[in-house]
This record gives C-alpha cells, sequence and structure tokens, in this order.
C-alpha cells in the first residue's frame, strides 16, 4: 500500500492528526495527544507501528508470525501493546482493520468525560 494511502486513513479517523515529536521519521498520528500509529516511510524499511491491546497483539502476531512482531523500539513493558507491522506485501484490508484497532485502543483509553467531548466534537 503507498504511504499516502496510509497517511490519508490515518487522518481520515475523526479528530485525528499528524506530528512529528521524534523528528522527520516516524510520522505519528495523535488522537488527544496520545498516539495510535507511528509510521516509518522508508523503502528499505517500511512499517507502521499501532497501538494495540495485549490480547489483539498476540492475536495479530500470531496470524502473521513473519510480518507482525512487537513494538520494536518500545520498553519490554510497553511492547505488548504496540505491534510493528513490516508493509510490503501485507494485505490492504488488514491494515485497514489494524488502524481502526489502534484508534479506536487510544479512544477507549481516555475517560468517560473525555471521550464523549472527543466524540461529541464533529
Amino acid at each position: 500500500m503507498p504511504v499516502e494511502d496510509i497517511i490519508k486513513y490515518c487522518l481520515s479517523k475523526h479528530k485525528a492528526y499528524e506530528d512529528y515529536p521524534f523528528g522527520d521519521i516516524p510520522i505519528c498520528y495523535r488522537l488527544n495527544g496520545k498516539i495510535f500509529a507511528q509510521l516509518y516511510p522508508n523503502e528499505t524499511d517500511y512499517k507502521i507501528t499501532l497501538k494495540c491491546t495485549a490480547d489483539a497483539g498476540n492475536f495479530f502476531r500470531s496470524l502473521y508470525p513473519d510480518k507482525v512482531v512487537r513494538g520494536y523500539h518500545c520498553p519490554p513493558i510497553q511492547q505488548p501493546y504496540w505491534n510493528t507491522i513490516y508493509l510490503n506485501d501485507f494485505p490492504d484490508d488488514e491494515l485497514f482493520n489494524m488502524i481502526d484497532l489502534a484508534y479506536d485502543t487510544v479512544l477507549n483509553s481516555f475517560s468517560k468525560k473525555i471521550k464523549r467531548k472527543i466524540i461529541g466534537d464533529t
């Protein structure tokens, strides 16, 4: 999938925005200050790291053992909650599902009050 399509999809999520807290790479996508996706658009190392629940992380790592690994950049305590997906030859529909899950995981991490405010701001 082209980088532009991933960027467009991440930015299509309600109230999502692009950020560069670590320099030019990764390109981060946030909701209310929390990162849900980190895109590495390098031709030789094309990947994305997505927020997830521990159960979902294990599921996707077992389903795609050659393409999905624990968040490679995270400290060990955070690794179960992030998946790094190597994007060459990865199914587009599955990537979109995983981005949706990452966004929803971050959205659901907020208090009910904050979540209502985010959802209510249309």
